[in-house]
């Protein structure tokens, strides 16, 4: 009971005095990483600070920290697909087709080579490495494109963009993760077979299908009660987490991908709810990025292996420059007359950088050690997503400002 409350006065805190110090650090021009406390508080309250607290008193690590991430990236994808028009998908399809098919495999497998080359591994446990760290976060993604620094300097097709990309593609890459995990546990054989069948047919499409029907079935259940004053008025941010939670929980009884069902449940509730919600919706951001996000960076800080990162010594270094520079930034450069909102240089520099490693990676990782039995994805996705945080964190309001110049220099590009 003592750690429940020390990490309800940590994590509580944190938040608090996140909430109520940004405008006073605002004004002074310092603004870190909201994500960079967190991580540095749960280093200083982890076993290598003050041992205040530990996740191994909280039960098994891996179980904890995955969980604790599952439950974070829903809520973020959720949030994006409550964010987006309801009519962006079905507008925008040929560039998300783009931007999910090719970008998405290049990613992968740009990833997995630079892991092949920098660490001792077999090619499948590179892959399995590289498809972790391949979903663009959608916690640091939203810290990017929201905000009055980004609404100001980034136009809305291109924030657009990295949101839809984000909400998408994390419940995507699980075809990526366990394409690798069936052959490590089969072989290529029986193990791309079960990868069609089980999570291909089932897991994938299965969470679309599902996911679509329940989120469906509520935005027009929800537009009903509204339109018929059958129901109280409820706030939108009651909605998303009681949907975000339930279709979580019972497509991921039923066996299938569900982080993909989520963000297809929220964005056909969005599709099918009553349009006036959208103005609230927007006002439950800060909500979202605080209370619901900040804690599985603190439980990340708290569980970094700092052991294993130094036994990596310059492996590691080169994993992580060399997917941060390869990972993105190439695809998005060589495909950009292929996706629309990518209009200048600029825009294909900034969108090829800011994808940035984050939770969604923390997620894959602790899965495939629970599935692998090996502490190596952990390693390396977590040193990935420490420099990705470090990068991205600090890049992010100096390269919002270059990129919001760049459109006022020419605005008709």
């Amino acid at each position: 009971m003592s750690q429940l409350n020390v990490g309800l006065a940590l994590i509580g805190g944190l938040v608090l005095l996140l909430s109520l110090g940004t405008g006073l650090l605002r004004s002074r021009g310092y603004l870190p990483s909201e994500q960079m406390v967190a991580v540095l508080t749960g280093v200083l309250a982890g076993p290598v600070g003050l041992d205040l607290l530990e996740l191994t008193r909280l039960g098994d690590p891996v179980v904890v920290l995955e969980q604790v991430a599952r439950l974070t990236v829903a809520i973020a994808v959720t949030s994006i697909a409550l964010r987006l028009p309801p009519g962006y998908y079905r507008k925008h399809a040929r560039t998300l087709a783009v931007v999910l098919g090719p970008v998405m495999v290049y990613m992968w497998l740009a990833s997995s080579a630079v892991a092949w080359v920098t660490l001792p591994v077999s090619m499948w446990v590179a892959l399995l490495v590289g498809a972790v760290v391949t979903p663009t976060d959608p916690v640091l993604a939203n810290t990017i494109v929201v905000g009055e620094t980004a609404t100001d300097n980034i136009p809305e097709r291109v924030r657009y963009l990295l949101s839809s990309e984000a909400g998408i593609n994390d419940g995507a890459a699980y075809p990526f993760v366990f394409l690798p995990i069936f052959v490590l546990h089969n072989g290529p054989d029986a193990g791309v077979v079960q990868w069609i069948t089980r999570t291909l047919l089932w897991e994938v499409l299965g969470a679309v299908v599902l996911g679509a029907a329940i989120g469906a079935v509520s935005g027009r259940a929800e537009r009903l009660a509204h339109s018929r004053q059958f129901a109280e008025e409820t706030s939108v941010f009651t909605v998303a987490v009681a949907l975000t939670f339930a279709v979580l929980g019972f497509v991921t009884l039923l066996g299938s991908d569900g982080i993909l069902a989520v963000f297809v449940a929220g964005a056909a509730y969005n599709w099918q709810a009553d349009p006036s919600d959208e103005v609230e919706a927007q006002r439950i951001e800060e909500v979202f990025d605080r209370l619901f996000t900040l804690p599985v960076f603190v439980f990340f800080g708290m569980a970094i292996p700092w052991a294993e990162w130094a036994a990596l010594g310059w492996a590691g270094v080169s994993l992580v420059v060399g997917i941060l520079l390869l990972r993105r930034l190439p695809a998005f450069w060589a495909l950009r007359s292929a996706i629309e909102p990518i209009d200048r240089p600029a825009a294909a520099l900034f969108v090829g950088w800011f994808g940035p490693i984050g939770v969604a990676a923390v997620f894959y990782a602790t899965l495939a050690v629970r599935e692998t039995g090996s502490e190596l994805p952990w390693v390396a996705a977590s040193l990935v997503v420490a420099g990705s945080l470090l990068a991205h964190g600090l890049t992010a309001t100096p390269l919002t400002y270059w990129y919001g110049r760049q459109e006022e220099a020419d605005p008709s590009a």
